[in-house]
């Protein structure tokens, strides 16, 4: 009794332990209609605790100096990994506009050449997709930023069956595409190109989000700055590297919409915790019955031993 699994559908099964008002702690890593749904269901939500990862909307940063292989890389394996379906997936990218094209070329050719098949076969690095109709969705956004001035830019984006669409890179993005807002939990890649790295900062510090994000570049001077503020609007600046979870011992949350509470091994005890402590005044008659409870070790609370 001390660890449950209930299989089944995550509403279906959360509900009506929700509305039980047994439940103290909530945790989980999803979508926010759900953690909200779920949470309105508890009788006397005052007394419910929660521990959320959310939404994102994380973006790679791209600088001029930036090592393109390895950008190139890790954008891919970032944005399109699990087909883009995790929220710790790279949903934007701001290139800037020196490399833009060359940066464009090189991603759309890589995105082409990967693999489509069944997840078992170690080769593939696409597949379909677990939700009847996300591939839709994928196609009003990429419908959408086309009309609104974006191509997209790679031969095989866009292409559609059943279960799968093939990702889609989509470039030139403004702010008036849905993509450029929507988290797209899927095989679409938006690119942006820019000028003057406010840009992209002052874009992420209007968002609703700020879970990762991801710098590329070698220039220390330029990085460090860039580093002291992407912290204040971020909880996890990875360097050179794509957004993603863990190690465990790595805490887990972030800004704004994004997460409630944090969560790492040690984050989650806490979370799943309640201190208490006994107090006294300090005087000798408390003293002495402090130092006689911790000696005798009647106590399994008052002592100084740590239990793990």
């Amino acid at each position: 009794g001390v660890i449950n699994i209930l299989y089944g559908r995550g509403r279906e099964v959360a509900s009506p332990i929700m509305k039980s008002g047994r439940v103290s702690i909530l945790a989980l890593i999803g979508n926010s209609k759900s953690a909200i749904a779920l949470q309105d269901l508890h009788p006397n939500k005052n007394r419910l605790r929660l521990v959320l990862g959310l939404e994102a909307k994380n973006p790679a940063i791209i600088l001029p100096d930036a090592n393109l292989d390895l950008a190139i890389q890790e954008c891919v394996a970032g944005s399109l990994s699990f087909n883009g379906q995790r929220c710790t997936a790279l949903k934007i990218l701001y290139v800037h506009e020196t490399i833009a094209d060359e940066f464009n070329k090189r991603f759309a050719a890589k995105v082409d050449a990967l693999t489509f098949g069944n997840p078992w076969d170690k080769s593939v690095f696409l597949t379909p997709l677990p939700e009847k109709d996300k591939p839709a969705y994928i196609q009003e956004l990429i419908d959408d930023a086309t009309s609104k001035g974006a191509k997209v830019i790679n031969a095989k984006g866009g292409e559609l069956s059943d279960n799968f669409i093939f990702p889609a890179v989509l470039y030139p993005i403004n702010k008036e595409m849905r993509v450029y807002h929507e988290e797209q939990f899927g095989p679409v890649v938006p690119i942006i190109s820019f000028k003057n790295i406010q840009e992209p900062l002052n874009d992420m510090a209007e968002s609703n989000y700020g879970q990762q994000v991801s710098l590329f570049g070698q220039n220390i001077k330029t990085i460090a700055p860039l580093i002291d503020t992407l912290v204040n609007l971020v909880c996890r600046v990875n360097l050179n590297s794509s957004c993603q979870r863990g190690p465990d011992v790595f805490p887990f949350t972030g800004r704004k919409d994004s997460a409630v509470g944090t969560l790492s091994i040690h984050d989650a005890l806490r979370s799943f915790s309640i201190r208490t402590f006994v107090a006294s005044k300090d005087i000798d008659y408390n003293n002495k019955i402090l130092q006689e409870l911790l000696n005798s070790k009647e106590s399994n609370f008052i002592n100084t031993d740590y239990i793990l």
